[in-house]
């Protein structure tokens, strides 16, 4: 019988197993933003339904996701524990040792955005300071979710004809669902280009709630 150690390092290894697929970690992505059935996170990942369920019946069972029926629907929401911190951490060993990763981090990512990031900390003392209008360009059903207090909703895909809501001499602080979101980034790059002092936040709305800090949700 193998000893207490190997047994837990199987039990790790199992763990780590149900992460190793892409789908999967951007599923819980999108469960991080909020509880989603099925249906949706298919809609947002471009799988089939079968195919979303399984994975999401793999993340279940180790644990990174958990889930409840309404009627006919099943919904998903993120698991327990320090699951984001577990993936911050990944992304971090990621960019460090990975040339792949890096390469895509600095071509793509670092060309739409060169400027440093805001951080949560400098973000609430900016907010106490009323100087930011913050701004969340994802769709409007993860912003009813939750979101960061006060933060204006304007998804990507309608940024143009909102303009006008947005100061062009006040600074603006625009996040999305996590580091590696693209929606962010572009966001970034648009509103520059029309001459909006404008950063991104360092990570998304996921790492700002399991940060523990105050969120909203819409009525």
């Amino acid at each position: 019988m193998p000893s207490p150690k190997v047994q837990i390092y199987e039990q790790l290894a199992e763990l780590a197993k149900v992460l190793g697929s892409a789908h999967r970690l951007e599923l819980i992505e999108y469960v991080s933003q909020g509880e989603r059935s099925v249906e949706r996170l298919a809609e947002l990942t471009g799988l089939t339904v079968a195919n979303t369920s399984q994975h999401l019946q793999l993340l279940r069972r180790g644990g990174y996701v958990r889930s409840r029926r309404d009627g006919k629907r099943v919904l998903y929401s993120l698991g327990d524990g320090p699951i984001l911190a577990l993936l911050a951490s990944l992304q971090c060993y990621a960019e460090r040792n990975s040339a792949e990763v890096r390469a895509i981090v600095g071509d793509y990512f670092g060309k739409l955005d060169q400027l440093e990031p805001v951080s949560r900390e400098d973000l609430l003392q900016r907010l106490d300071d009323g100087d930011v209008t913050l701004l969340d360009v994802r769709p409007e059903d993860e912003f009813d979710l939750g979101h960061l207090p006060g933060a204006l909703n304007v998804p990507l895909g309608k940024l143009e004809l909102h303009l006008s809501e947005l100061t062009p001499d006040r600074e603006i602080v625009a996040y999305c669902r996590g580091p590696y979101c693209i929606l962010s980034f572009e966001a970034v790059a648009a509103l520059r280009a029309k001459g909006y002092r404008v950063r991104r936040l360092q990570d998304g709305f996921p790492e700002w709630k399991a940060a523990g800090y105050a969120v909203e949700v819409s009525p």
